[in-house]
């Protein structure tokens, strides 16, 4: 059941509730819009978010703490509000009578003082009346369009933290130090691979190129963007790039380069085609190629690699994904991911998840980045993006990407390192079974 309220949205209305998150209980879209349906998948759960949205683009709704029930009667709530969002700003309407903050009506959706009744009398429709008991203007909370094409009740739930953290980390200078050291120091065990070559693949906006960037402004001491990032429906990044990461200004490379790609899209014949991926894998796509969706590189193509080596191959692949969109994740998407999760293992490529936007997911690790660990709905997070792609816990790596900073974090570059550090860790284990491979050779000859 996909919410229709955006991630935003919802970190907005959880900003004013504390550390919480939002359960979507009640679609009327898919539920029905009547009283009955409304009832039955809301009745007794509290504290609720009850959502509408109209044709002229208004999303508006109220909040309660008290459960729904069909009393018939009108329930004391101090604490009640309605809200409607102005752009990305939210628009919040305290109630001013809270002996009469919400109404229990059998036969319609939420029903907010005299004020706001969402799905009103079992029909799609709003009724609006300013001034009981809410004070609010009817043409700033919904255009003054009192038809419902959607209505969105979500249960709020506190986000619990471990006593612990589930995975150990240490949080110090020390260890950032040591983490870029080893980084520095890595040398591929395979003698004509000077670099590890690391795929990143993901859904457009899933932060691929913003963690490119993140990697860079940790080994440039300041925050960078490299690599074109930002957000857009429709991929920014519309080349092959492969890029190297310098330790400082005029630095040697690290043993590190990282493969950019144009974003996944749902559609066919839209984003990264799974025959392109197939020849990046191999190694024959050149630095810049430029992505035609509808026509996937063939050996003619200009640049084309014939015959690459191992340098020329990738060695690990990372499938970025954004935290805030594992469970609307579009099925068309989930089934491209699946085949090329299928094309790698085939492959023997070691693959791995990078995890961005933690901290937009998860109010507990936007307080604090180290709580990542320790936030029971971020580990349920990597447990829903594990089992949807086939890929063990152990294989997830969550991480928050620079975006909107301007000096770097000590908690976000050692997230960020550690990422590398296990792209190289499996990367060895690439070059082990290639290893083996040749020895077997050299033993039969």
């Amino acid at each position: 059941m996909n919410s229709l309220l955006t991630s935003t949205q919802q970190r907005t209305i959880c900003s004013q509730l504390g550390r919480v998150k939002l359960q979507l209980l009640y679609k009327a879209s898919i539920h029905g819009f009547t009283g009955a349906a409304f009832h039955e998948r809301c009745d007794t759960r509290s504290p609720t978010v009850s959502v509408g949205y109209n044709n002229s683009g208004y999303v508006f709704g109220g909040y309660t703490k008290q459960p729904f029930t069909k009393s018939g009667n009108y329930v004391h709530d101090d604490q009640a509000f309605l809200f409607t969002f102005s752009g990305e700003k939210l628009l919040k309407y305290p109630v001013t009578g809270p002996a009469y903050a919400v109404y229990m009506d059998p036969n319609s959706g939420p029903y907010f003082g005299g004020a706001l009744v969402l799905v009103n009398g079992n029909q799609a429709v709003v009724y609006s009346s300013p001034g009981n008991y809410y004070n609010f203007n009817a043409a700033e909370m919904h255009g003054n369009n009192l038809n419902l094409t959607e209505c969105e009740v979500y249960q709020v739930e506190e986000t619990t933290e471990f006593e612990r953290p589930w995975r150990t980390i240490i949080w110090e200078s020390e260890k950032r130090k040591e983490l870029i050291e080893s980084i520095k120091t890595y040398k591929p065990i395979v003698n004509s691979v000077p670099q590890v070559r690391v795929l990143l693949i993901g859904p457009v906006g899933a932060g691929k190129s913003s963690f490119f960037n993140s990697i860079n402004s940790v080994f440039r001491g300041h925050v960078t963007s490299q690599a074109i990032a930002g957000s857009s429906t429709t991929s920014l990044t519309t080349q092959f790039r492969t890029y190297s990461v310098k330790a400082g200004r005029e630095g040697k490379p690290l043993p590190i380069i990282l493969c950019d790609t144009m974003g996944l899209e749902e559609s066919t014949g839209a984003g990264l085609d799974i025959d392109d991926i197939s020849s990046i894998l191999k190694g024959h796509l050149p630095d810049r190629y430029q992505f035609n969706p509808s026509a996937p590189l063939h050996s003619e193509s200009h640049g084309y690699h014939k015959s690459p080596g191992i340098k020329d191959k990738v060695h690990c692949v990372a499938y970025v994904i954004d935290a805030c969109k594992i469970s609307i994740m579009p099925t068309k998407l989930e089934e491209k991911l699946d085949a090329i999760r299928r094309k790698v293992n085939l492959m023997g490529i070691p693959q791995l998840i990078v995890l961005t936007k933690v901290d937009e997911a998860c109010p507990l690790v936007k307080e604090d980045v180290r709580n990542v660990y320790k936030s029971s709905y971020i580990k349920e997070m990597m447990q829903e993006v594990s089992a949807r792609l086939g890929v063990p816990l152990s294989c997830v790596i969550p991480v928050k990407n620079y975006s909107e900073e301007l000096e770097l974090d000590l908690n976000c570059d050692i997230l960020l390192l550690s990422a590398v550090t296990q792209m190289f860790r499996f990367a060895d284990n690439y070059f082990d079974e290639i290893s083996d491979r040749l020895s077997n050779i050299d033993t039969k000859e």
